[in-house]
């Protein structure tokens, strides 16, 4: 006979925080034992306070916005491995859907494959702002007030003390206002949103409700470099990481675009404060080799492909920027490798077929070099640059070389 329980695991990404708190605060005020991870437990500590209270919880509630399947994809994403583990153990799994969420959108049903396609089959239903109060009394009157058979394993006495912690946290902290939430919900709406002014009017006024919204900033930040306004995006990095230095995303961000600035020194500073941040940081460690290797440091840009493509093997670009700068250092069988390899993981990589084509040339391997400028023609190489008939010629010659 299964019991009814009132012990909850909340389920968040960092950028719906005050909707994560509004919803612990309710759950909190009726009862409800809720583990909410309010300060944010270090990766580190997962297995130890994460998965212990997980299992020791008959209910998992998760929230699910635009924003929040983003980073599924990215190698220890922990709000992913959080919904794997509630769907291992057999949680009572509810989500609730917020702003603009859609299970059926092709971004949304794109990240929800493999471990995480099951989600959604269990209970979910939507919430407003308007109407909080009335979703979160449905939350604790229909979808948690249910007799359950879980199988729950109590904590350890550290794990149990961690939620404590956070619980004792989240519980001083003040009260979330309807401003705070309506800040969301326009945020939501310019991930949600394709047209770029759109998405910038909507963090725009995300940012107007809650002027210390940092991923709103961010977010209009990546608009604007789009755009082409580098010295708006500046701002808004600037500004996110003012709000939340410790944000990685952010000085990767602002790497890219004092590059794109031609603030070589400004960019080296900031990936090499990402990678202090995230050590696991992909986009880091490559954007730092960019910038090496135009500084002139070669070594030091092949070391920095070197560890992208170890925390990453199917890095296509990284495969192609480490053959160029192995080809500048003279290493052409490097070169040619990291070539292939791109192509294999990219077939449409023109860029690469392009420069396999030269070494082939080089090596005198006719064949192989007139495969590679033919794949480079079908797959639209040349048409741009304007060079098609300068490759024709090329392949023209190759053939006669046969």
């Amino acid at each position: 006979m299964g019991r009814i329980e009132k012990t909850v695991f909340l389920s968040y990404r960092r950028t719906n925080g005050p909707w994560a708190l509004a919803i612990f605060q309710d759950l909190t005020y009726h009862g409800f034992d809720v583990f909410f991870d309010f300060n944010g437990i270090g990766s580190g500590d997962f297995e130890g306070v994460i998965v212990e209270n997980i299992r020791d919880r008959a209910h998992f509630v998760v929230l699910l916005t635009p924003s929040a399947l983003e980073r599924c994809s990215e190698p220890g994403d922990l709000f992913r491995a959080e919904i794997e583990m509630a769907i291992s153990d057999k949680r009572n799994i509810v989500s609730v859907m917020l702003e603009g969420f859609d299970f059926d959108s092709p971004g949304i049903a794109s990240q929800l494959t493999g471990t995480l396609a099951p989600l959604r089959k269990y209970n979910a239903f939507s919430v407003s702002v308007e109407y909080f109060s009335d979703a979160m009394e449905r939350l604790r009157t229909k979808f948690l007030n249910i007799a359950l058979d879980a199988v729950l394993h109590p904590a350890s006495a550290p794990a149990v003390q961690a939620a404590k912690a956070e619980q004792a946290a989240a519980i001083a902290a003040p009260a979330v206002t309807q401003s705070e939430l309506t800040a969301q919900g326009c945020f939501e709406r310019g991930v949600n949103a394709t047209d770029p002014d759109e998405k910038m009017a909507f963090y725009t006024i995300a940012i107007q409700l809650q002027p210390d919204y940092a991923r709103a900033f961010y977010n209009r930040g990546v608009v604007r470099h789009n755009k082409g306004d580098l010295e708006g995006a500046l701002g808004d990095y600037d500004e996110a990481i003012r709000l939340t230095p410790w944000f990685a995303s952010a000085f990767v961000n602002r790497g890219n675009t004092r590059k794109a600035s031609g603030n070589l020194a400004g960019a080296l500073s900031d990936y090499t404060d990402a990678i202090r941040l995230q050590p696991d940081s992909t986009r880091a460690y490559s954007g730092r080799g960019l910038v090496r290797y135009e500084q002139g440091d070669v070594d030091g840009a092949v070391k920095d492909y070197d560890e992208a493509i170890r925390l990453k093997p199917d890095f296509a670009v990284a495969f192609y920027n480490r053959a160029i700068a192995r080809s500048a250092k003279g290493d052409a069988d490097g070169a040619l490798e990291d070539y292939s390899e791109a192509i294999r993981l990219d077939p449409g990589d023109v860029d690469s077929l392009y420069n396999r084509a030269q070494i082939w040339q080089e090596r005198h391997q006719p064949a192989a070099a007139m495969m590679d400028l033919q794949n480079y023609l079908a797959a639209g190489g040349g048409a741009q640059a304007g060079d098609t008939e300068k490759v024709e010629e090329t392949i023209r010659e190759l053939k006669k070389a046969l």
